[in-house]
């Protein structure tokens, strides 16, 4: 095939004038959703083009260390499988580094055939009007996405229409030191505000001064957890059905269910037993590893990672995202999925939507989950023998995945959507820090936050047209 040509394309809507990502909620996100900054970052220029016959395709991610290496692992099986398309990973650093480098190739040429996008970049993926749906290449297929885990699939469909492909997705849990609850006398984990705040305080060790050894529990201060914890009470982040039925204009956070998840958060602190690191998630999970906390809230998708980083010092307990005493709602999927950009010819374009289908099958995806503790987005990937056997070494990851597979898909576990999400997720871990150290009082912080989250809501909607 012919070499890849830049095309000029039209744009039925266009973003500009969009600030500048914030990148500090973006160090704790790859921390929460299994990415991660041990790659080193490449200047590939990205396009394809053709090489005695084989079509070469770029795919940019943001997938370091072992999960860059499972991604790899992949991408030589489909590499190897045939060969008419070879694909080749470029790791651009953190999601927004990704993000910001992609956003600056357009209508210049030189971006990837692939991208992987974290999830909250959806509405402005969508916006910013240069990708072609996933839905395009399904219906031309008639690809089966039955074959899909609905809860995951909830997140990256707007309007019935699938944009993207799920790829590396996560849900948060709660995570223990099995060992800590024995001797503490607890027999199984919290499930509500209340439990937690009672374990968290038989599990706080002090010194003979006085001094804190080991805290309960520790919760960064990341925007993604007070999300998940209003959806727990089915309560929606933004108006309009969290942005499904209509685009969003206001941050609706601010009401009971925003109240009761700061109120408790803050009785943690104030009775001493939460240690509080800042929004940086790597640092409670090494907290946890080194004994200073007993439990703590992160993503699903570290769990290789803790039980690993735990061996030979205690076995790690997994259980579901505790919430208040009859709450009935639910939590959102996490992590990336996969794009396809429409700057590239259409020969490329269904070469790059064969790799996505070969990376969402059972077999590859089994690999996948077992490499990372990342769900599989494929509901054979289950019974393929390799993740049977893996579940059966790690039973307590079967409870993330009971979370997930108990999760009814309603707007808000759907997630909300906007073009903003990283800067409110900013907003919202200031809020919750002024909480906490007593700057603000709950609801005066989180109608603080609502209304500055309304207003770059406001300006960016502005901004698409």
């Amino acid at each position: 095939m012919g070499e890849h040509q830049k095309k000029t394309t039209s744009r039925s809507r266009k973003v500009v004038g969009i600030g500048v990502v914030s990148t500090l909620g973006l160090t704790a996100l790859l921390a929460g959703c299994g990415g991660g900054s041990n790659g080193t970052a490449t200047n590939g220029s990205g396009g394809s083009g053709s090489n005695n016959g084989v079509v070469q395709l770029t795919l940019w991610h943001a997938m370091g260390g072992a999960t860059g290496q499972a991604l790899d692992q992949i991408i030589n099986d489909f590499n190897a499988s045939q060969n008419k398309i070879k694909v080749t990973p470029v790791y651009e650093g953190q999601y927004d580094d990704e993000f910001n480098k992609w956003k600056a190739t357009q209508g210049k040429g030189g971006g990837p055939n692939i991208m992987q996008v974290y999830d909250i970049g959806t509405k402005f993926m969508i916006d910013s009007g240069e990708i072609v749906p996933m839905q395009n290449f399904i219906d031309q297929s008639h690809y089966d996405t039955s074959q899909l885990e609905p809860n995951i699939l909830g997140y990256y469909s707007v309007n019935g229409k699938l944009y993207s492909m799920p790829f590396n997705s996560s849900m948060p849990v709660l995570y223990y030191n099995k060992e800590d609850f024995q001797k503490a006398g607890i027999t199984t984990p919290p499930k509500t505000y209340d439990e937690v705040l009672a374990d968290a305080k038989k599990l706080t060790i002090k010194d003979s001064s006085g001094k804190v050894t080991q805290y309960g529990i520790g919760i960064a201060t990341y925007g993604w957890f007070f999300e998940q914890m209003i959806a727990t009470q089915g309560a929606d982040y933004v108006n309009n059905n969290n942005g499904r039925t209509g685009t969003a204009t206001q941050a609706i956070f601010n009401g009971p269910a925003g109240l009761t998840t700061l109120n408790w958060w803050k009785s943690l602190y104030d009775a001493g037993v939460d240690l509080n690191l800042g929004s940086t998630t790597s640092l409670t999970q090494n907290a946890f590893l080194a004994g200073k906390v007993a439990m703590f809230i992160d993503s699903s998708g570290i769990y290789a990672n803790m039980v690993n980083g735990a061996k030979g010092k205690f076995d790690v307990g997994v259980s579901e995202l505790p919430r208040p005493a009859g709450a009935t709602g639910g939590t959102i999927i996490g992590g990336g999925s996969f794009w396809i950009p429409k700057d590239q010819s259409t020969a490329d374009q269904q070469a790059a939507w064969q790799f996505i289908q070969f990376a969402s099958s059972p077999a590859e995806q089994a690999k996948w989950a077992e490499a990372t503790g990342y769900f599989p987005i494929t509901k054979a990937a289950y019974n393929e023998p390799s993740y049977q056997a893996y579940l059966k070494k790690y039973p307590e990851f079967q409870n993330a995945i009971d979370e997930l597979h108990g999760v009814k898909l309603t707007y808000a576990t759907q997630g909300g959507l906007i073009g903003v999400f990283s800067q409110a997720r900013q907003t919202v871990q200031d809020m919750i820090q002024s909480v906490l150290l007593n700057k603000q009082t709950p609801q005066q912080a989180l109608d603080s936050a609502a209304s500055q989250v309304t207003q770059d809501i406001k300006n960016y909607n502005l901004t698409v047209q």
